[in-house]
């Protein structure tokens, strides 16, 4: 057992769902530069996990029944929600407003070093050479990338605001992670992830409501709508479901 309480060892088909999550994750950059080039970010992001939470509704009360949770569980949802939701996708999605796709996705590649560091710091798990090595080259890379080079740039104040919001979004997947983990030990993490979405969308929705862009779709076409679909039903619903159980699974 790890030090979270969970088993270290998986099946491979654990492994084989990672990769594919992070296949996924990878087409998202794209279907987000996509759907916030023809509607309001945060419009997209509301669509987006609607559409998640209606699908991993409709397979928790098929497999699971109507969900019954406490006012513990409903308050680390509300934290999964808020962080690896809507503060999320805030900066994932205004942050591809100002950078490129492929861009961005190197510069959040830094996430599982973030989540290592964070697991080393605060709940005690061992850090090997190889793992601290690792945390440093990625570190190292995602310096690079948003220096453009000259990594002198970060202390002349010249790194660009979408870089940060994007390494914003490494921040905020660390905690998500590491609240998810707590979840997973009363919820399954189909019902986690579900709980997740929900209260994620709730917030996204009143914050476009207030910005008054939650129907400002006129100039939507089929790509975006699709990117949309994609980012929802893919980007979402299965990959947060995947990397949910992964946690669960094998540890932060």
């Amino acid at each position: 057992m790890s030090v979270a309480g969970v088993p270290t060892i998986a099946s491979p088909a654990t492994y084989l769902k990672l990769i594919g999550t992070a296949l996924v994750w990878g087409a998202t950059w794209i279907a987000g530069r996509v759907a916030v080039s023809e509607a309001p970010p945060l419009a997209v992001a509301s669509w987006r996990f609607l559409l998640a939470a209606l699908v991993l509704g409709t397979l928790v009360v098929i497999h699971e029944g109507w969900p019954r949770w406490s006012l513990g569980e409903w308050l680390t949802l509300a934290a999964l929600g808020a962080s690896g939701i809507f503060l999320y996708n805030l900066c994932f999605l205004y942050g591809l407003k100002m950078i490129e796709a492929g861009r961005g996705a190197l510069v959040v590649a830094l996430t599982p070093a973030v989540v290592a560091v964070g697991d080393w710091l605060l709940f005690g798990v061992a850090m090997s050479p190889a793992k601290a090595f690792g945390i440093v080259l990625a570190m190292f890379g995602c310096l690079l990338v948003v220096t453009n080079g000259d990594p002198r740039l970060l202390f002349t104040g010249q790194i660009g605001v979408g870089e940060w919001l994007i390494v914003g979004c490494s921040v905020l997947w660390a905690v998500y992670t590491f609240i998810g983990r707590r979840g997973t030990r009363s919820l399954s993490p189909l019902a986690m992830t579900f709980g997740a979405s929900l209260t994620g969308w709730l917030m996204l929705t009143a914050a476009a409501l207030l910005q008054g862009s939650l129907f400002a779709l006129a100039e939507t076409t089929w790509r975006g709508w699709g990117a949309v679909v994609f980012l929802g039903m893919f980007g979402t619903a299965l990959a947060f479901t995947w990397y949910a159980e992964a946690v669960q699974r094998i540890g932060a």
